[in-house]
């Protein structure tokens, strides 16, 4: 994660999936365990969305990126009546309903407010604990059962060192253009919340660890480590929702045809899971559970060779292996 940056994670089992794309041999366990060994904090680091980040990053982008974020949600915190004299008491109430180390999962920290008369009705309770992760108080820990909790964040990660304004922006720029690259300003900017001018100080500060080619009449950006050899083999995965494959750009037209995009994006900004054959999104598909299988059921947008159905089905065991079930394939 720390080379990745951050990965956008409001699908919680989706984003354990997309870890496990990006790595070998990972189970679902396997990441699970991670987050309770506190290598991987999951928690609102930018455009006020989840995402997974590395223990030792998060501060410093929680410095970076929130203050503009808090800055935006005013009007909405006047609409719910959420105010800094109420994010006062609730820091104060958590702090000491925390102490010691403890994790509470959500319904706990709603009872802790409700109790004190704080509603969290209307969605009041989640912008708060929002809020209160922005600010650096609070972070999500580990599950409890299928719940999961939340801790201290001065309890649940230890202190890193930390970064001048310059310094986690030119952290940030490295990261996402290393992970994500070719990518655009524009794309940059989408992904992290930065302005323009910000995104385009952090190209300048690390100028020289980047590389830039320009295609269909605009700028890409990537780290001077990227090869461009042309790549025979055949890929087919099954992308999460939300996968930094898409959602990281603000650009999508490479990976989609835009015939197809009323069946990826959803309302409410929900994009749906797809079948990514050879870079390009070729279908999409959905998961279903029965005892101790997982049914796949897949919507392919147009008619497949042998051999890549043949990859669909090895895309799909893969997937029951990541989950330590059998799969049905519909």
């Amino acid at each position: 994660m720390e080379w990745f940056g951050a990965m956008q994670a409001q699908d919680y089992q989706g984003a354990k999936w997309a870890i496990a794309l990006r790595l070998k041999g990972i189970t679902d366990t396997g990441i699970e365990q991670a987050i309770a060994d506190k290598k991987i904090v999951r928690t609102w680091p930018m455009r006020r969305t989840l995402h997974f980040v590395s223990p030792q990053d998060i501060r410093w982008m929680l410095k970076l990126l929130t203050p503009r974020i808090i800055s935006r949600s005013k009007a909405l915190y006047r609409q719910l009546e959420l105010d800094e004299k109420l994010f006062s008491k609730c820091r104060k109430l958590f702090t000491k309903a925390m102490e010691g180390e403890k994790q509470l999962p959500r319904n706990e920290m709603y009872d802790t407010l409700e109790k004190a008369k704080i509603s969290t009705k209307a969605m009041r309770g989640l912008h708060i604990l929002c809020h209160l992760s922005q600010e650096g108080l609070i972070c999500f820990a580990s599950r409890k059962g299928r719940q999961p909790t939340f801790a201290l964040l001065d309890d649940w990660v230890s202190p890193a060192k930390p970064l001048t304004n310059d310094e986690a922006l030119a952290t940030l720029t490295k990261k996402y253009f290393l992970s994500h690259g070719p990518a655009t300003i524009n794309d940059f900017a989408w992904w992290s919340g930065l302005t323009i001018a910000e995104v385009k100080k952090g190209i300048e500060i690390i100028k020289t660890d980047l590389q830039n080619e320009k295609a269909n009449g605009q700028l890409f950006w990537m780290t001077n480590d990227i090869s461009f050899e042309k790549n025979k083999t055949r890929s087919v995965y099954l992308l999460p929702s939300f996968d930094e494959y898409l959602v990281a750009y603000k650009d999508r037209s490479i990976a989609i045809d835009s015939s197809h995009s009323k069946n990826i994006f959803g309302a409410n900004g929900i994009f749906n899971p797809v079948i990514l054959v050879n870079n390009k999104v070729a279908g999409t598909w959905k998961r279903s559970f029965e005892k101790d299988k997982v049914r796949i059921e897949t919507n392919l947008f147009s008619e497949l060779s042998n051999a890549k159905r043949e990859a669909i089905t090895k895309a799909v065991k893969q997937y029951g292996k990541f989950l330590e079930m059998k799969t049905i394939l519909i």
